[in-house]
């Protein structure tokens, strides 16, 4: 069960702007839409996308690190992980059948199928995006298992975008597309709730040294 008194006692150690940037900024936060990331090579991308998901409301994302290993850029990310949940997978299988048990349908970003145009994509369901290497783009097994594709439109000679680019465009008009709709694309109550403690836990210094005294009364 949710300790909604010791949420109050912590955010007793935040700035009252803090306090109400966090409730400001969960208002808008979402899972409807959620990110993969598949084996991607360049550290600083994986990195940008989550800095992304944070800037345009994404609450989770799921990195896949069969091949590469972690090759997450904290620099790059610049705090975004404190903000963003990241799930880490070994293989895509792993990742694709928890997505696909949480509800989500799989959609492929790739600019080589007969995929749908960013435009015209319509969010009826849960999503999950997901984007691959750099070069290689996404493995077999995300186009076998994908319920669609999508695509940015492009007009130029270069036919595709890098993955941190990309991403960042989807993201942008898909989160505000969800915003716009009637979906209940929202957290609800007790994530918001769950979401304030944790970030109110990144933000106070020794904090389990507080809780410890807390518990103690």
């Amino acid at each position: 069960m949710f300790n909604v008194d010791l949420l109050t006692y912590l955010e007793r150690f935040l700035t009252e702007e803090r306090k109400q940037r966090f409730i400001q900024v969960l208002q808008s936060r979402t899972k409807y839409l959620t990110v993969a990331i598949e084996d991607v090579f360049q550290l600083h991308n994986t990195s940008a996308v989550i800095r992304s998901c944070d800037a345009f409301g994404i609450q989770e994302v799921h990195v896949i690190e069969d091949r590469f290993g972690q090759r997450l850029d904290k620099n790059i990310a610049m705090g975004a992980e404190q903000w963003v949940d990241v799930n880490r997978y070994q293989t895509t299988t792993e990742c694709i059948d928890t997505l696909q048990d949480m509800g989500y349908q799989i959609i492929a970003t790739t600019p080589h199928n007969d995929s749908t145009f960013l435009a015209d994509f319509e969010i009826a369901s849960k999503t999950a995006l997901f984007f691959g290497t750099e070069k290689e783009g996404l493995s077999e097994e995300v186009m076998q298992k994908a319920d669609g594709f999508l695509k940015i439109p492009m007009v130029g000679f270069s036919e595709s975008l890098n993955i941190s680019v990309s991403a960042a465009i989807m993201i942008q008009q898909l989160t505000q597309k969800l915003r716009e709709s009637n979906l209940d694309w929202g957290l609800s109550y007790s994530e918001i709730l769950e979401k304030r403690l944790d970030w109110t836990k990144k933000s106070i210094k020794n904090v389990e040294g507080i809780i410890d005294r807390y518990l103690l009364k």
